[in-house]
């Protein structure tokens, strides 16, 4: 039998876990709302899990996750944040997905302010044999975060080694994430569900310019959230309470819960 409640399928970033969605998960489920967050490939344990990781397989991992919730729910939402909201995107896509997709700092374009002015090199690199699956992308300050409290904590984290996102990338994963936007740039005009897009004006790892450009190709109706303090990991900084609001009424869900970002999520992380 499929149920009426709603389900939801979260996507992580890269080299992240759930902890990239924040509060996201539990508040759904808090209003009624069946949630997965899988782990994508290459994730979940070290950063060289990820070589020899294709894009395909990102996405094949959560078309399959959605299938497997489409057999057992009517309504089946979908949900990504980063490298998520791109997966999220091209699942809809394959799969003609007509219930709500929410992208948090989807990242269309690489182009943030705290990227190396060199970036556009890796492209170079790539044609390189090998050199690529031996450079390391570091993960520096500020970490996509612009509250300094919530800052200092994940800087504390990872110098105490814990897993909840990889310390570095290698730059032949970033070579895959590449793939999947330029796949995205040539077919996201043929998604046409109703887009809920969250994007900090200051985000340092993707500009708005990507929230603009899919504002302006997406083929279904788009609602736009734009973020004036936050970077990049929009779930778990300054205004995660908003974007959760927000969240909620885009999934046509009343808020039934007390709970907020600061109870789990990176957000905790200030207080252990």
């Amino acid at each position: 039998m499929v149920s009426t409640r709603p389900a939801a399928l979260l996507v992580h970033g890269l080299g992240g876990t759930a902890y990239d969605l924040g509060a996201l998960g539990r508040t759904l489920e808090e209003a009624d709302i069946v949630t997965h967050t899988p782990v994508l490939p290459g994730h979940g344990g070290q950063p060289e899990d990820l070589l020899g990781v294709r894009w395909q397989e990102w996405v094949e991992c959560i078309r399959t996750e959605y299938r497997a919730l489409k057999a057992k729910h009517k309504v089946v939402h979908l949900a990504g944040v980063c490298l998520g909201g791109l997966v999220a995107l091209e699942v809809a896509r394959l799969e003609n997905h007509q219930d709500k997709l929410a992208l948090y700092a989807p990242p269309m374009f690489l182009d943030g302010w705290s990227l190396p002015k060199l970036t556009w090199l890796r492209h170079a690199v790539y044609h390189i044999p090998g050199l690529a699956q031996k450079m390391r992308v570091p993960e520096v300050s500020p970490f996509g975060i612009k509250n300094a409290r919530i800052r200092k904590a994940i800087q504390q984290r990872f110098e105490r080694g814990d897993r909840f996102h990889y310390a570095y990338i290698p730059l032949v994963c970033i070579r895959e994430v590449d793939g999947l936007r330029r796949q995205l740039l040539r077919h996201v005009s043929e998604i046409t569900c109703p887009t809920l897009i969250v994007h900090a004006d200051e985000d340092d790892i993707t500009s708005p310019r990507s929230a603009h450009y899919l504002m302006q190709y997406l083929g279904g109706p788009v609602d736009f959230m734009p973020l004036s303090n936050s970077y990049h990991m929009v779930m778990v900084d300054n205004e995660r309470n908003d974007v959760l609001a927000r969240s909620l009424k885009f999934f046509n869900t009343a808020v039934t819960s007390k709970q907020t970002a600061e109870s789990c999520g990176w957000t905790a992380f200030a207080a252990a």
